[in-house]
């Protein structure tokens, strides 16, 4: 199997930075069939779906691509783990909040970096970024979070609740800037204030199964 790579887009009007590793674990089954042998349990956080811990060595093994990554991206190869999961989304189209339906952060601080590492056979459909439209925000952070929060309440109470459903490309609130396409054992790494969504299309499988479900690792990082 070829080693790992990694390339890095700047996207939005804001250039912000997503970093794209193909190949980043050398035994990807493996981590398939840890998934499979482990049991799982709700996720928290408003995660639409079920967590399970992570195999023993998981991070420790990708650190040296990880480190490569964020040197040259992100300023710094020193990271650390703030939190790392098996994640599958599950929750029905019907069955969301509506915090659920829209884009979101994981968190205001610029240090945060998010992880993402598919593991479906099939790929899926991908991890997508937005803009918001009224705002022009593209990332959230300490200083914006009151505005942006405060527009988008005010515009959800005057009529644009979201309808049931995961959020797909264009909305009346909110454009998609980017979209990352997800392949099997590929990994993103991006800042955690910027507003995304997983690509959850209403033929997406959400099976709680890991061997058939939408299958991922996602972990959060602080560098610096």
């Amino acid at each position: 199997m070829t080693g790992p790579s990694f390339t890095v887009h700047r996207f939005g009007n804001e250039a912000q930075p997503l970093v794209v590793i193909d190949n980043f674990a050398s035994d990807p089954e493996s981590l398939r069939a840890a998934a499979i042998a482990t049991e799982f349990g709700p996720a928290a956080h408003h995660y639409p779906g079920i967590r399970a811990p992570l195999p023993a060595g998981y991070l420790p093994v990708q650190q040296e691509i990880i480190a490569a990554a964020l040197r040259e991206t992100f300023g710094s190869d020193r990271a650390r783990v703030i939190d790392a999961s098996l994640s599958i989304v599950t929750t029905p189209p019907a069955d969301l909040t509506i915090r659920q339906r829209l884009p979101h952060c994981d968190a205001f601080a610029e240090e945060r970096i998010a992880l993402l590492h598919y593991l479906a056979p099939e790929g899926g459909e991908g991890t997508a970024f937005f803009r918001h439209r009224s705002t022009g925000f593209e990332t959230i952070n300490d200083a914006r979070a009151p505005i942006y929060f405060d527009q988008l309440d005010a515009e959800l109470r005057f009529g644009n609740i979201p309808p049931p459903g995961y959020i797909a490309g264009d909305t009346a609130l909110f454009e998609q800037t980017m979209l990352a396409e997800a392949r099997y054992n590929r990994a993103l790494l991006y800042r955690s204030y910027v507003l995304h969504s997983g690509a959850i299309t209403p033929d997406s499988s959400l099976s709680p199964d890991p061997a058939t479900g939408r299958l991922t690792i996602t972990g959060f990082l602080s560098v610096g």
